[in-house]
């Protein structure tokens, strides 16, 4: 596990880890999580724990690619039956015989070919038709022989995954088992319903946060809201001793109401990443707690609170599913953007049919350009020229 914290500068100056470190460290910081066999209909984007491979051959059994006629030897031939597709004919064909057959049926013993049904006439019982030794059979084991890999342990598993699966004969799967999270609300002047004033305002990361963590692949346990004094801090995280992962909202700075450092050092936790050198998010922070337990600390500011929990919740929480990194896509800038000369900058854009564009309204503490939004735009310190290729980072789907 990579510890990376603000160091001092040549010059003297404090510098927080970058955007990058902080993401590698947060990946470093976690170990997957064990194990759970699930039926096939609740393995939906999970992560493959073990190996699939094929309990039969697949197809089981010679079969036949097409609606026809299946026959043996040179025609015409003397209608003997069907087969429709979950039945068997019995009996073997001879020489000059042949049975309807409907696709992924059962191919009789001693048939030499399949006649496609658009390729065949039928007078008095007789099929006419020209047939190619072995034309649309399916072999059994074809697609895969018997104990062959099929799908490979880590695999995020898809619609055709669960299909293939299905198919070669499995009826569960192992896969790790997903993280469970509390959401610690930090702030007195939240409110958790009505009209904001008076200087109050609407929690608005209580409600999204579980929702981003669903997404990332966490089931979120509950969302609890936490006075502003560091007693109620540590009643806080003493209560979320039931899941893996403990989601702060606000208090990472260093204000008179932000306890959270002080929590973590007094339940004995261990800083990996104690602010990183990205806007907005900045004062973000990834500690361990004792009893296998990790937390991740947020901005208060909502939009910054979304940067940062992608910023290093999404690593973790890949980790603790057992998967890599997540890998950044491209995206060309259409303007030139700004950024600070020593920290990566994180603009909120949307997908158009012309490319990326960047939103509006994409302040740390607002949520109209996130609302909106497909994704972050990573311009490197420095800042960025309209047309130069920028790394993407999607919202999660």
């Amino acid at each position: 596990m990579t510890v990376v914290l603000a160091h001092l500068a040549p010059d003297g100056v404090l510098v927080s880890p970058s955007w990058d470190e902080a993401r590698v460290a947060a990946h470093g910081a976690g170990t997957p999580l064990g194990s759970e066999t699930v039926a096939l209909h609740q393995a939906h984007r999970r992560t493959l724990a073990c190996d699939v491979r094929a309990a039969t051959d697949l197809p089981p059994f010679l079969s036949s690619a097409m609606d026809g006629w299946a026959v043996c030897g040179s025609g015409p031939w003397v209608l003997v039956g069907s087969v429709l597709a979950g039945f068997a004919h019995g009996a073997r064909l001879c020489d000059g015989d042949a049975v309807g057959i409907a696709t992924g049926a059962a191919v009789p013993d001693g048939a030499t070919a399949v006649v496609r049904r658009e390729d065949g006439v039928v007078v008095d019982g007789l099929l006419r038709a020209e047939a190619v030794a072995g034309r649309h059979l399916r072999p059994a084991g074809e697609e895969a022989a018997e104990g062959s890999l099929l799908i490979a342990a880590g695999s995020v598993l898809g619609p055709a995954h669960l299909g293939l699966a299905a198919a070669a004969g499995a009826d569960t799967v192992d896969v790790v088992r997903r993280p469970t999270a509390r959401v610690l609300v930090l702030g007195d002047e939240l409110l958790d319903s009505g009209t904001p004033g008076d200087g109050r305002v609407r929690d608005a990361l209580g409600p999204q946060v579980p929702a981003w963590l669903e997404r990332l692949g966490v089931d979120c346990v509950g969302v609890t809201r936490v006075q502003d004094t560091l007693d109620a801090h540590l009643v806080a995280l003493d209560s979320a001793d039931d899941v893996d992962l403990v989601v702060t909202t606000g208090g990472t700075a260093a204000g008179p109401a932000d306890h959270v450092h002080r929590a973590i050092a007094a339940r004995s936790g261990s800083l990996i990443v104690d602010s990183v050198a990205v806007r907005p998010g900045h004062p973000m922070l990834l500690a361990t707690l004792p009893g296998r337990r990790w937390i991740v600390g947020l901005p208060g500011n909502p939009q910054a609170a979304v940067a940062a929990l992608l910023t290093l919740g999404g690593p973790l929480v890949a980790a603790l599913l057992g998967r890599p990194l997540p890998v950044l896509g491209a995206a060309i800038s259409p303007v030139d953007v700004s950024a600070p000369p020593h920290a990566t900058r994180l603009v909120l854009a949307a997908l158009g049919p012309d490319g990326v564009e960047p939103t509006t309204h994409h302040g740390s503490g607002m949520l109209r350009g996130l609302a909106v939004a497909d994704g972050y735009l990573v311009v490197p310190p420095g800042g960025s020229t309209a047309g130069q290729v920028l790394r993407w980072l999607p919202l999660p789907p």
